[in-house]
């Protein structure tokens, strides 16, 4: 009889076993169901959603934008300007109105007009009176539009080395930068060599 009374007792203890392993586990549903994998919400960062816009493009660089050529630049020159014997003038570059945007680099090509022997202005990077600042040395890309132009400063002294005054010129005659059009520019700068500095964007 003791025998026969020891079973029901193992078979219990063995339930209460199987029960307490399993108690531990996590619950993750229904049995046989798989839990969704988490992913996050559209329109999170870095989860773009379909359909919505790339980041927002850059405004018009130089890069995109082809170089003048000959009949695009209107040339004009403003006052003389003087500092301690030395002379210059601004030289500006537009865009002819029916023309598309376009590019100037470098230097302007500028030789003397009417009021002396014919010189050539020399280039150079900075100069007395204007030029680029220091640490800039590459000459920068300059886009013409509607809106926007290029400005380039001729210079040098108003006084030879033997102390003679230089030569008054009325006019200029100046090729801008990437182009082989030659136009005269009416001003007046006295000077006997000049130096022509990189177009740069105007102040």
């Amino acid at each position: 009889m003791s025998k026969m009374k020891c079973v029901p007792w193992l078979a219990y203890a063995a339930v209460v076993a199987v029960t307490g392993c399993s108690s531990g586990t996590t619950d993750t549903g229904a049995p046989g169901s798989v839990a969704p994998p988490t992913s996050a919400p559209a329109g999170s960062p870095g989860t773009p959603s379909a359909g919505s816009p790339s980041a927002p493009s850059s405004g018009r660089t130089a890069d995109a934008v082809p170089s003048c050529a000959d009949g695009q630049v209107i040339v004009g020159a403003g006052e003389q300007s003087a500092g301690l014997g030395h002379r210059s003038v601004t030289l500006s570059f537009s865009l002819v109105q029916a023309s598309g945007p376009c590019t100037l680099t470098g230097y302007p090509g500028v030789d003397s007009g009417a009021g002396g022997p014919l010189v050539h202005a020399t280039r150079s990077l900075r100069g007395y009176l204007g030029g680029l600042p220091e640490g800039i040395d590459a000459p920068p890309t300059i886009v013409l539009d509607r809106d926007h132009g290029a400005a380039a400063m001729v210079e040098g002294v108003a006084v030879d080395a033997a102390g003679n005054n230089c030569p008054s010129y009325t006019s200029l005659q100046v090729t801008p930068p990437n182009t082989t059009e030659t136009v005269p520019v009416a001003t007046t700068i006295d000077v006997c060599q000049p130096e022509v500095h990189p177009v740069t964007q105007p102040r």
